[in-house]
């Protein structure tokens, strides 16, 4: 909404930067064997890729450097953002694995912190913002534009589907899913791995969350019926692969939260299935759509 401008940089070979702190002890390597001492082993000091302590030492690394030499503060509602102010500048760093972003009120703090990195770790600078973990982020006249188009071509590749016939919404109205009497299908783990992707893109499209909500309450033994209503979920994304999300630069920072539930309306144990939608002025930024849980009886009490 400040129109900051957003970088993206990639660490190269980010795991190899990790110190480790545990003892950890290896064989010597095919065409690295010492012939006085072939059976001696090499204890190492840095992660290697394939170590399970290898994300854990990157990160713990990269937290180092960032707060103990560069000032920056860890923020306590999510471990992967830092930030700093100088002043009253402000710049976030936020970090999955090796994939960063950087955005701040001053271009000249995003620079000279793209600068610093590139002195500590060997890494690409990847320009402005473009593509992040599956998301196109484009840039408009108005704002900020999120996708994931390219995702969704290829899930539908993936499960034979790239030539469907699309379909307006995104389940049947007036029909309701239940756990039914039927067989289960033979490709359970098709059906898995399309909802599991399919939560993927409720990310960019928070109109299919419900609808992906319900499709995973049948994960265990899903039926035709199911495989059905997740390929119909499919055909609707390819009607509609250019939806996104618009993040306006316009607009008040107001708060505003929406919420509703559907009254026990599942068929299956007369739960309700709840959800809720926040604005930060015309930008939706948290959703969700889920069955709500059992709430005991002394719960209920205290």
């Amino acid at each position: 909404m400040n129109k900051w401008e957003l970088r993206q940089v990639d660490v190269n070979n980010a795991f190899l930067n990790g110190i480790l702190v545990e003892d950890v002890y290896m064989g010597q390597p095919e065409g690295f064997i010492d012939p006085s001492r072939p059976l001696h082993v090499c204890k190492l000091k840095k992660a290697l890729y394939g170590l399970k302590q290898a994300p854990k030492a990157w990160f713990e690394r990269l937290k180092d450097v960032m707060v103990v030499k560069w000032g920056f503060q860890n923020s306590r509602s999510d471990n992967s953002l830092f930030y700093k102010w100088i002043g009253d500048q402000v710049i976030f760093v936020l970090v999955y694995v090796d994939d960063i972003i950087i955005t701040s009120s001053s271009d000249q703090m995003v620079q000279q912190v793209i600068t610093n990195m590139q002195n500590a770790f060997a890494l690409k600078d990847l320009g402005k913002l473009s593509y992040f973990l599956g998301i196109e982020v484009t840039k408009t006249a108005s704002g900020i534009y999120l996708s994931q188009s390219k995702y969704i071509v290829n899930l539908l590749a993936k499960h034979n589907m790239a030539d469907c016939s699309p379909v307006p919404t995104p389940m049947a109205t007036g029909h309701y899913l239940t756990k039914g009497s039927e067989s289960v299908i033979s490709n359970v783990s098709q059906y898995r791995s399309a909802v599991r992707a399919l939560q993927y893109v409720t990310l960019t499209r928070p109109e299919i969350t419900f609808s992906v909500n319900k499709l995973s309450q049948f994960l265990t033994s899903p039926t035709a019926e199911h495989w059905e209503a997740c390929k119909r979920l499919l055909r609707y994304l390819k009607g509609t692969i250019h939806f996104g999300l618009h993040f306006y630069h316009y607009g008040n920072m107001q708060i505003n939260y929406f919420s509703d539930s559907d009254w026990a309306c599942d068929k299956d144990d007369r739960k309700s299935v709840a959800g809720y939608a926040v604005y930060l002025g015309l930008n939706l930024v948290s959703w969700s759509s889920k069955k709500q849980a059992v709430v005991s009886r002394s719960s209920t009490e205290a």
